[in-house]
């Protein structure tokens, strides 16, 4: 009767309530058409595979409406009820999220309210996530709530403080190693602030079980928070055990203990990651008390061996810290373990029957641990200090050691220069006779250069001559349409050879450029009776070698006028082939009236262009690795001359 409830009713044991155990998948319509349900006793409880259902009929003969709460300290509890004329689902328990909780301020307290003379017909399931004690449901009135509501908030108020203490010196601490680590970028640091902020974590999950007002984070994914609690704990473990290694500098001491505790916290992460991931994907939080006593039975015992193995090598002096802080750290271990082992936490009465009794015991040890090494990494760099000023005083008396050595040596090294001075004396000299002879071959190298550029110079001179020889003809002829034409086609080629006359080599595919442009000038001023031909492979072959700019003109420009001009043929023609099969061969041929009878003309002024060339030739092949040879041919038939080839060949 809810408008006559006591302050609290025990549901266990009461004939007005029935209960049922069924799969966890099992759903409400089938618990409804369920016939199996039997007087619910104190030995009815949940399992990992099963729920426990309860119903109980609830009725309100008033005319005001009724509130009434449900205690239930169930992982899971839901509530399915009638008020009024709607049907409420009431959600609640450690590991609902907190924006789905039926009561945000209390996982264990739901409130039920019934409409005026209203009859509702109550199913309770109940579910866990984890095997530990858990009690029986209880109905309390609304004033029996609040005084349990604020008994249960004083029961836990010794241990929220503790926790927030040891959150607050936590962050506390964990700044200062943050900026240690900031300064000097050592590994120490960064280990002691992994370890310190891991177990932050552990302090916020800590809170979590508890009715703390600030800092409950992990009540919106408590499902995350209980795969984290396990993994947490081992990862500032593998923290802890590679801080250590630094700390007490172990490797200096003993290698192989030092490479077994560096694996032991490359463990610790695996064993936390590992951990999480099958608890949160695969286990949902199945066997995690037995993994969390297996792993203890392991771990511990080889704790034990590696600390004696650390105070039986290592005489660092930091070494009392280690102990002092390793001790508090068992101690608080072993302690929590042996109280959640035996579950004294949950006997009424019991010295450690209060909230979250195990891991506050474990965090006391942890704390005294965290004050240890602070006062460890304190006197840590006092020691560095002292080494350093050590140091620093042994570097100044070997300085002064150097100075007495250095005065010796300097008296030896006169005595080593005395000897090596006439020795040295006799190199010189041979040296000074190498090097006049070196200045003397690269004065010979710069003259055979000097002669080139002169060679070169004279070429110009004698193509512009005949160019404006060939323009003052077009004029004199009254062809000034021609000439006007040759004479721009004349400035173009000359730009061409300005741009080339100050290097010493350009690609055959540029000197075939300016070639092309040489005899369409040519083509203008001797009329439709001059043709040439160009026979080429690849042009792209061409830009493979190089040969001394402006070499080929002459020798065409030799052909043409001294060759073609003269001849009184029909048809003057001219062919230049580039053969790149294998080397490079240039063959320029024509069908002029041949050397012998070139030479018997008169000239105003005599032919230098052939001389130039060979000359040029011959310096190129003196100052480079590869060489262009020349070779001249009288093309004749009965004695009859046919013209001249003039054979270019490239040979490295």
């Amino acid at each position: 009767m809810a408008d006559s409830l006591p302050e609290q009713v025990t549901l266990a044991g009461n004939k007005n309530v029935q209960v049922l155990q069924a799969d966890r998948a099992a759903s409400f319509n089938d618990i409804r058409q369920n016939s199996s349900w039997r007087p619910y006793e104190a030995t009815h409880t949940a399992s990992l595979e099963t729920s426990l259902w309860l119903k109980v009929e609830i009725e309100n003969k008033s005319r005001e409406p009724v509130d009434i709460h449900l205690y239930s300290n169930y992982d899971y509890t839901t509530v399915y009820h009638q008020n009024g004329r709607q049907k409420e689902t009431l959600i609640n328990g450690y590991y609902v999220p907190l924006s789905e909780r039926a009561n945000p301020s209390d996982p264990t307290f739901t409130k039920l309210r019934l409409s005026p003379l209203q009859s509702s017909l109550v199913y309770v399931k109940l579910d866990i996530e984890n095997l530990k004690p858990r009690d029986t449901p209880v109905l309390f009135s609304e004033l029996g709530y609040w005084e349990a509501y604020v008994s249960h908030y004083d029961d836990q108020t010794y241990a929220i403080g503790f926790i927030y203490f040891y959150i607050i010196s936590l962050i506390t601490i964990s700044i200062f190693a943050l900026v240690f680590w900031l300064r000097v970028r050592e590994k120490l640091y960064f280990y002691y602030l992994g370890y310190l902020l891991f177990q932050l974590v552990y302090g916020f999950l800590t809170l979590r079980n508890t009715m703390a007002p600030i800092g409950n984070f992990f009540e919106y994914n408590p499902s995350l928070a209980f795969d984290l609690f396990e993994p947490i704990q081992f990862l500032f473990i593998g923290f802890y055990v590679l801080f250590i290694l630094q700390l007490l500098k172990i490797e200096s001491y003993d290698k192989l203990l030092a490479k077994i505790l560096f694996y032991l916290g490359l463990l610790c992460f695996l064993y936390a990651i590992t951990n999480f991931a099958v608890s949160y994907f695969l286990l949902n939080g199945k066997y995690a008390v037995r993994i969390f006593y297996i792993v203890r039975y392991i771990i511990l015992p080889a704790n034990f061996i590696l600390i004696f193995w650390i105070i039986y090598k290592v005489k660092h002096p930091l070494l009392i810290y280690f102990i002092i802080g390793q001790t508090f750290f068992f101690i608080g271990a072993l302690l929590s373990t042996y109280v959640a082992y035996t579950g004294m936490n949950f006997i009424p009465g019991h010295f450690f029957n209060f909230k979250e009794s195990p891991n506050i015991i474990f965090q006391i040890g942890l704390l005294a641990e965290v004050y240890c090494f602070s006062l460890a990494l304190g006197k840590n760099t006092f020691l560095l200090q002292q080494d350093k000023e050590k140091a620093n005083k042994e570097l100044i008396d070997q300085l002064k050691e150097n100075q007495h050595l250095q005065k010796t040596m300097n008296r030896k090294l006169d005595e080593i220069v005395q000897k090596k001075t006439q020795e040295l004396i006799r190199l010189y000299s041979e040296i000074e006779r190498e090097k006049t002879q070196k200045t003397k071959d690269d004065f010979l190298k710069k003259i055979k250069e000097t002669e080139m550029m002169a060679l070169r110079s004279q070429m110009n001179p004698h193509f512009i001559f005949n160019s404006m020889n060939a323009i003052k003809n077009l004029i004199m002829t009254s062809r000034n349409e021609d000439a006007i034409i040759y004479l721009d086609d004349f400035a173009s080629l000359l730009r061409e050879i300005l741009q080339n006359s100050n290097r010493k080599k350009i690609t055959v595919e540029e000197e075939l450029e300016i070639l092309e442009l040489y005899l369409s000038l040519e083509q203008s001023r001797m009329g439709k009776n001059f043709n040439y031909v160009i026979e080429v492979d690849s042009k792209e072959a061409l830009s493979q070698f190089e040969i001394p700019p402006l070499l080929l003109q002459p020798i065409v420009e030799n052909a043409i006028w001294h060759g073609l001009h003269p001849s009184l043929k029909a048809e003057k023609r001219l062919t230049i082939t580039f053969d790149t099969s294998k080397d490079l061969k240039i063959i320029i041929e024509d069908n002029g009236i041949g050397r012998k009878a070139s030479e018997k003309s008169k000239r105003l002024h005599n032919s230098m262009g052939t001389t130039i060339v060979q000359d040029r030739l011959t310096l190129y092949n003196h100052l480079n690795d590869l060489a262009i040879y020349l070779q001249i041919t009288d093309l004749e038939e009965d004695n009859r001359a046919l013209g001249t080839r003039i054979t270019l060949t490239y040979k490295y």
